[in-house]
């Protein structure tokens, strides 16, 4: 055995005074009484002759003896002399999604996955150290890699739960780049394992231990909220909402809809388990305002009950169509909805007067300055070169956009497109081997939708998608429709807005109540808050302008509490729930311990003594 402080050996020298003390004779208090005779023996036994005494075998005193050796031990921190070894990095991945919430846990996931993370700080060892990941709306580092427990502890008390949905991903990738070159390096990760897809993420040869929290899934929430004029009635609008069971039992609830915040309509659902039903209120709406659909249910999350949505009154969408003469592109823009059509066969002006351009195979001398959606035609700023394609096949198109939806390819053909590499502004919509044949983005901060090939070179003008793309297109490439779709984000995702005019601070008042004061860049042109991670309705104040945007949940991965059992990483294989594991901890605590167990022993002694 050595020892880190042997200098504390020195406080050895505190035995022999205390032996001293008990060697040392009390002296006695003379009482003078009426007759003496009958204390002369005593005063005999008990007068000193000497300063000391004999020692005796006394209890008190060893107990005092062993307390100060033990504190002696303990002051110069012994230990065993073993192999050197590098000490571990953990890497604690805290899961701060809104599943986190549920109330499963006493008193929540969340809580139970910090009090786990709290009992791996005691367990660090001398030389270990430990780095805290908060996966949120984004991956926030808490605190860096040290061995510090007071900081590292301070870190988790400051970890807060968001109503955003799950960000694991991400988190993993940066815990994998914490640990890549460490061998004792560990990823440690508290979550209930809700990601819909790990396929993305390589998890081979990965240090992960999951400490899986929550117990059961007792959930009913909104996952799908909408709001579109009602095609049979302008005058009133349809609100769209998908109310789902992740329960194992049946549910009873009560769905109402508001409008800034006053009750419109309430009807009660009973959703049996793993059901969710689609439910459609149509009602009149007068001005722009909130409508709010809320589920009163008693289950174990709260977060996914409530969601909210801006609606601004439907206004006719102005579109120019420059073209030579394209009737079947024509009438596909009059029945796409409420569009006022303004035919040109040429170009001129920036075409402010309107909300929207389409350039059918007419390549203008100014192009417009407005949204714009192309057939055929080529701005030489956009690419950086093009040649043409015979009969390029298509072979993949992206659904999950929402110019796709409801369109199907797979019976259209193409004789004859425009090849172009792909531009860094754009994604692709519809791709073929040889090129992307529909692109979409934002060049010269407007809205773009390019179609490589003329319409008159293929046959989708006759197939039943080509009238939805149209009304698609339309309402994407529509200013006030990009406007109210940018009123609606996700819990933890940020707000844009676009500045006209320049202003020198906003005023954000979040779901809770409390104002936010933001200062913003004179030459700024966006406006961007982040700080969504509650769910509500915000209102933003700009000068005299006030902007309502909308957070929501609406993420059945999240809704669906269900723990898991396994994560997932495909052909990386699984990952198994793991419980906390243990670390030795340093032989002076217990030493320490020791000590302060003979001083209790010694206190109880000496009062049952006295007493």
């Amino acid at each position: 055995m050595n020892f880190l402080a042997p200098a504390a050996f020195a406080f050895a020298a505190a035995i022999p005074v205390v032996i001293v003390f008990y060697l040392l004779k009390r002296k006695r208090v003379v009482k003078l009484v009426s007759s003496t005779m009958i204390w002369q023996k005593f005063l005999a036994e008990t007068q000193a002759s000497s300063p000391f005494q004999k020692l005796r075998r006394n209890w008190l005193l060893l107990l005092q003896l062993l307390l100060l050796i033990l504190a002696i031990f303990a002051l110069a921190r012994p230990y065993f002399d073993t192999p050197a070894r590098e000490g571990r990095l953990w890497v604690v991945v805290l899961d701060a999604s809104a599943s986190m919430r549920s109330k499963d846990e006493s008193p929540s996931r969340f809580e139970k996955a910090r009090r786990e993370a709290l009992r791996m700080v005691d367990a660090l060892g001398d030389t270990d150290q430990m780095l805290i990941l908060l996966a949120g709306a984004i991956t926030e580092v808490k605190q860096s890699a040290t061995g510090n427990k007071s900081d590292l502890r301070r870190a988790l008390q400051a970890s807060e739960v968001s109503d955003s949905p799950t960000r694991l991903v991400e988190a993993l990738k940066t815990a994998e780049s914490l640990v890549r070159d460490k061998p004792l390096g560990e990823i440690h990760l508290f979550s209930d394992g809700a990601v819909a897809d790990w396929s993305e993420f390589e998890a081979k040869g990965l240090p992960l231990t999951w400490h899986r929290v929550g117990q059961r899934s007792h959930n009913a929430a909104l996952v799908t909220l909408d709001v579109r004029p009602n095609p049979e009635n302008p005058v009133q609008r349809a609100i769209y909402a998908g109310v789902a069971n992740y329960s194992t039992n049946a549910m009873t609830a009560e769905l109402e809809l508001l409008f800034e915040d006053e009750l419109v309509d309430a009807r009660p659902l009973t959703l049996a388990p793993a059901e969710t039903a689609p439910q459609v209120f149509l009602v009149s709406q007068e001005s722009d305002g909130v409508f709010t659909a809320r589920l009163r249910v008693e289950d174990d999350l709260a977060s996914d009950n409530e969601a909210s949505v801006v609606s601004l009154m439907p206004k006719p969408v102005k579109v120019l169509l420059v073209s030579r003469g394209n009737p079947m592109l024509e009438k596909a823009l009059r029945v796409a909805g409420n569009v006022e059509l303004t035919v040109a066969a040429d170009f001129t002006g920036d075409g402010a007067a309107y909300d929207l351009a389409v350039l059918d195979d007419v390549t203008p001398s100014v192009w417009p300055r407005v949204n714009l959606l192309g057939f055929h035609v080529v701005n030489t700023n956009w690419f950086d070169g093009f040649s043409d394609v015979e009969g390029p096949a298509i072979v993949d198109w992206d659904v999950a956009h929402p110019v796709l939806r409801y369109v199907s390819l797979d019976n259209v053909f193409v004789a004859k497109s425009l090849a172009v590499n792909m531009p860094s502004w754009a994604i692709p919509l519809v791709e073929s081997q040889q090129t992307p044949l529909i692109l979409a983005g934002e060049p010269d901060r407007r809205q773009v939708l390019w179609v490589g090939f003329d319409l008159w070179e293929s046959n989708w003008p006759l197939r039943v998608s080509f009238p939805i793309f149209i009304a698609n297109a339309v309402n994407w490439l529509n200013p006030a429709a990009a406007n109210e779709e940018r009123l609606r984000v996700r819990a933890g995702d940020p707000f844009r807005l676009n500045l006209v005019e320049p202003v020198t601070e906003a005023r954000v008042t979040r779901p809770d109540g409390s104002t936010v004061t933001l200062e913003i860049p004179p030459d700024a042109r966006e406006f961007v808050f982040g700080d969504t991670d509650e769910r509500g309705v915000y209102r933003m104040r700009m000068g005299t302008n006030e902007t309502v945007f909308a957070a929501n949940v609406l993420d059945s991965m999240e809704s669906n509490t269900q723990p898991r059992e396994s994560l997932d990483f495909g052909r990386f294989g699984e990952v198994e729930a793991a419980s906390v594991r243990k670390a030795n901890l340093e032989l002076w605590r217990w030493i320490a311990a020791a000590a302060l167990a003979v001083l209790l022993f010694e206190w109880w002694f000496y009062h049952r003594r006295t007493v």
